[in-house]
């Protein structure tokens, strides 16, 4: 459910105790989860910097908020704020309103959260996607991703499914984290495959599938066969370049995604936003306390390479059976990876 960023969302306590009903009573949420009864309306709020619609990370996190709402018996509330100008206002807005927890991703709020967090105690702030914060803050925990690890793998895969040998990376925007998501693909495809060439670009926008059409259909023309997408919304029109013809294969970002490519998409590097705001804020809520920063790799279900069951079902019967055979080759480099065996460098320069 979408609010408007200045909405107070206070709710009387016999609204809770109704709410909490189909779960046997407000007497079992509360001993599920403590800090329901020590919030203002037992509100839970997602401060989402990019927006809904994307098939993928926000509306994840949108579908994981509500389920969360429905079984803490707890308010809700998605708020898209577009504005960077507009952070501290939403932040506040929520604190003043009693929130149990707000949830908000990237970077790009870390600043907010350090000016406001200390200001409402009583409030469990959540940062998706974020740095540690050093002096940490008792009441905010923030959340990293290892999602580069996943791309090696995705480039060890795109090594042995591509016929060309050329292999394209298209992300949304040149930052760090996506700069070293590119390097570990880069590195996973030649691993495996010394003679390939790949090719990275940046749309400039998560959320511009025009822009990431016109790159995904030059990349393609160009004789590039398998494409691997970091940008978010924009990966909508980097599906549909794949779709204009035939043996085009991409690697993207989230199940939700698949139906869009039924016969391209055949692979994502998943990071499950949803799953990672539902673990974390129902730890936040069981034990009444954050304050800490998690580190989330493969191996948690958050992020790893996974096939598409649409594209092993409708796609292309031979790739689609040379795939399962490479997954082989994927979960033994993930063990490796996982015990220390094979070392992935983290590497943030183009």
């Amino acid at each position: 459910m979408t609010s408007n960023a200045s909405s107070r969302a206070a709710t009387p306590r016999r609204q809770i105790l109704k709410a909490a009903a189909g779960l046997g009573g407000v007497a079992m949420a509360g001993a599920l989860y403590p800090l329901i009864a020590n919030a203002k309306g037992g509100l839970i709020a997602l401060v989402h910097t990019q927006a809904a619609g994307d098939a993928s990370a926000v509306d994840a996190m949108i579908a994981r908020l509500k389920l969360l709402g429905k079984e803490t018996g707890m308010q809700t509330r998605a708020i898209y704020a577009k504005d960077p100008s507009t952070y501290e206002t939403i932040f506040r807005t929520l604190g003043d309103a009693g929130a149990a927890i707000i949830v908000s991703t990237f970077n790009e709020v870390t600043e907010p959260f350090k000016a406001l967090a200390p200001k409402y105690p009583k409030t469990q702030w959540l940062q998706l996607f974020g740095d540690e914060m050093k002096p940490a803050i008792p009441n905010v925990t923030t959340v990293s991703y290892d999602y580069y690890l996943g791309t090696y793998l995705a480039g060890i895969f795109a090594g042995r499914m591509s016929t060309t040998g050329k292999i394209g990376f298209i992300g949304g925007m040149s930052i760090p984290p996506l700069n070293a998501d590119y390097n570990a693909f880069k590195a996973g495809v030649l691993s495996v495959r010394k003679d390939a060439a790949v090719t990275v670009a940046f749309a400039g926008s998560f959320q511009d599938p025009v822009k990431g059409r016109e790159i995904a259909t030059q990349m393609f023309n160009g004789g590039i066969d398998f494409i691997q997408t970091d940008a978010a919304a924009t990966d909508a029109g980097i599906i549909a370049a794949a779709n204009d013809k035939p043996g085009r294969l991409l690697s993207c970002l989230d199940p939700a995604q698949y139906p869009q490519g039924p016969k391209t998409l055949i692979s994502i590097v998943s990071l499950h936003f949803g799953k990672s705001l539902y673990d974390e804020a129902s730890k936040i809520l069981k034990s009444g306390k954050g304050g800490a920063h998690l580190n989330t790799g493969l191996g948690t279900g958050v992020v790893g390479l996974e096939l598409s069951p649409l594209f092993q079902k409708e796609g292309d019967k031979a790739v689609a059976a040379k795939a399962e055979k490479v997954m082989a080759e994927i979960r033994t480099a993930q063990a490796a990876i996982l015990s220390g065996a094979l070392k992935v460098p983290f590497n943030t320069v183009l």
